[in-house]
């Protein structure tokens, strides 16, 4: 895993990087004290997981999170602070983690093994696999037409049916790498295959209707011109 260190106390950060530094799968990208530093590395998109404190001068690890939502970046997040009041926050944010300093060697390789046990469950060739209370769905990748973050649940909107889960946009967005997904909003994942049209909403965001279903899923401004300089 590539991962990205940002805090802005040299002893938490090197704590940080001497836990991580003996893991033969992890490799470290940037550990730096400097939010804005880590700012412009997030941007390059470069990481699979970021360890990010939450209070630091200029940009905070709130906000780091909101940037990695809001342009729908592969990047997982985990805190690691001293502050307990962001806990809300964070689960909003769908980090994946929320460790409170100070804290020992044990907690955080916990978070790293929670991390690897999400990239590895989820994914079988051209299927999602969905485990629900009792049993075990295997829904085809192609018959995905929308996801849709609603609350505390997700829906699946497939060309058959629909599925609820308590899954997050963010590890469904884990288990759909297949280029025609795309991360159109917070909110919302799309399969570009079977988009019908894009509307103008508001001035920042556009809606999106599809084959095989009246539903429609948003799309922010920022991805339309993703997919105008990328896709068509």
């Amino acid at each position: 895993m590539r991962v990205g260190i940002v805090d802005d106390r040299f002893i938490d950060l090197e704590k940080i990087k001497f836990i991580l530094e003996p893991i033969d799968d992890v490799e470290i990208v940037f550990a730096t004290t400097d939010s804005e530093e880590a700012y412009l590395e997030i941007q390059k998109n470069k990481i699979d997981l970021l360890i990010a404190d939450i209070e630091m001068p200029g940009i905070s690890g709130y906000e780091l999170a909101d940037f990695i939502q809001m342009h729908g970046l592969l990047i997982t997040v985990i805190f690691v602070t001293a502050k307990s009041g962001y806990a809300v926050h964070a689960f909003e944010l769908n980090v994946h983690d929320y460790i409170l300093k100070p804290y020992k060697k044990e907690r955080l390789l916990q978070a790293l093994d929670k991390y690897r046990e999400k990239q590895h469950s989820g994914n079988l060739t051209g299927r999602l696999v969905l485990k629900q209370k009792g049993r075990i769905e295997l829904i085809p990748k192609k018959d995905i037409i929308f996801v849709e973050r609603t609350g505390r649940t997700t829906t699946i909107h497939t060309s058959n049916d629909t599925f609820i889960t308590y899954m997050t946009i963010t590890e469904l967005e884990g288990s759909l790498r297949e280029h025609h997904f795309i991360r159109s909003h917070r909110s919302f994942i799309i399969n570009l295959h079977y988009v019908k049209s894009f509307s103008v909403y508001t001035k920042k965001s556009y809606s999106v209707s599809f084959e095989g279903t009246k539903n429609i899923a948003m799309l922010t401004k920022e991805k339309m011109d993703y997919l105008q300089k990328y896709y068509f």
